[in-house]
């Protein structure tokens, strides 16, 4: 049997059922939920004959079915929060000082302000779903929170979380390793990084203690060694609960970290699909008439693979720009010693606060070859076109290309 993923959402199919009086106990429609009502978000405020009346999408229902209730039939406090804080946020953006105009005694709120109020729940309910999506997918236990405060833009269409590589077909991001080192407490005289003919990349508090350019030896599933070896780091996936946000500045998406990050600790890996040079020239000549692309070259020891972060990646897909960056890319070998096909890590080159925003250099050797959909007009690096930098950095370069 095979089955093809639904890709309407819970409420919308509850809808359906009701609208057409069926029952589905699969999706929570019995004959005694049929007729149930929850309230969904509020839509609208009048004022008759000195009584306070809300429109309201009801949970599960089409919105022909929306009715006003009196405020004292709606027990929905953060519901009527939202509302509030949504129509006065319109309010203060383009009614500034106005009032709400009355009408043969009744008050009503402008079409265009209930329009707006309607478009932020709508958003809410749909970032929300995006975020539970996104935390249900992830591989590591830290959290991802999602947050715009700034437009009315939802979730990125057309794009996939994925924890790890998406090769495509003919490639092989998993071979090469055999076996594992035999050490009972690492690092060992013959631990990976050594017979790699490389150091150790972390010290005994798992902080990174190389050089830019110096390659990561982690230890693999052939090891001896257990999950808690101080050489198993960025295998662990990311450690920190991070926020995808709506920049304020004309940059898209960013990310932002919930925790403080210590200088030198690994924060996320660069994932997506990985793809032929060839390829990737092909891509980037489409993603040019788009303004934007994710190709990140492999180039740590040639440039035969690309990784393309536009349809697949991870929270690193909305990490942007900055002439001044806190995070620095590391080429990383787990179960894979392919040299054309290093995973991508990114290590904090400074302590970062909670709430502040994580930004890499995208010239950094073996950086991704433009930007990400946070910045306007971006174009890849072969491109003659010279995109602005908005990093906002004191050594802003000016470009990002």
């Amino acid at each position: 049997a095979w089955y093809v993923p639904c890709l309407a959402s819970l409420e919308t199919l509850q809808e359906l059922c009701r609208k057409e009086n069926l029952r589905c106990k699969s999706i929570g429609i019995t004959k005694r939920s049929l007729k149930s009502y929850e309230v969904e978000y509020l839509c609208d405020y009048k004022v008759e004959e000195g009584k306070e009346y809300y429109l309201v999408k009801w949970k599960g229902w089409p919105e022909s079915s929306n009715t006003w209730e009196p405020k004292k039939h709606l027990n929905c406090p953060l519901l009527l929060q939202n509302f509030l804080s949504d129509k006065n946020e319109y309010l203060s953006r383009v009614s500034k000082g106005k009032t709400l105009k009355v009408r043969n005694h009744i008050k009503a709120l402008k079409p265009a302000i209930a329009d707006y109020v309607v478009k932020k729940a709508k958003q809410r309910i749909a970032l929300q779903r995006w975020k539970e999506e996104l935390n249900r997918k992830k591989n590591h236990k830290a959290m991802i929170l999602v947050e715009n405060t700034v437009d009315l833009e939802g979730p990125p269409l057309d794009f996939y979380y994925i924890n790890e590589y998406k090769p495509a077909p003919g490639i092989n991001v998993l071979n090469g390793i055999t076996t594992g080192c035999e050490c009972a407490d690492c690092p060992a005289e013959k631990c990976c990084p050594k017979e790699a003919g490389f150091i150790l990349a972390y010290n005994k508090h798992k902080k990174l203690t190389i050089q830019p350019g110096l390659p990561i030896y982690e230890c693999n599933s052939y090891c001896r060694c257990g999950p808690d070896c101080p050489n198993r780091i960025v295998q662990k996936g990311t450690p920190y609960s991070l926020c995808i946000f709506r920049t304020n500045n004309g940059r898209g998406w960013g990310v932002k970290t919930l925790q403080k990050i210590k200088n030198n600790s690994f924060v996320m890996e660069y994932v997506g699909e990985v793809i032929t040079s060839e390829e990737a020239e092909r891509r980037g000549q489409l993603y040019d008439n788009q303004g934007n692309t994710y190709l990140f070259d492999l180039d740590y020891d040639s440039d035969e693979f690309t990784v393309d972060a536009a349809r697949y990646g991870n929270v690193s897909h909305f990490v942007n720009h900055s002439c001044d960056p806190n995070l620095q890319v590391f080429n990383v070998f787990i179960d894979n010693l392919d040299l054309r096909l290093p995973r991508i890590a990114l290590f904090s080159t400074r302590t970062i606060k909670a709430g502040e925003e994580l930004t890499f250099d995208y010239q950094m050797k073996g950086s991704i070859d433009l930007t990400s959909d946070s910045a306007d007009g971006l174009s890849p690096s072969k491109k003659r076109i010279r995109t602005v930098c908005k990093c906002g950095a004191v050594c802003c370069r000016g470009y990002l290309n």
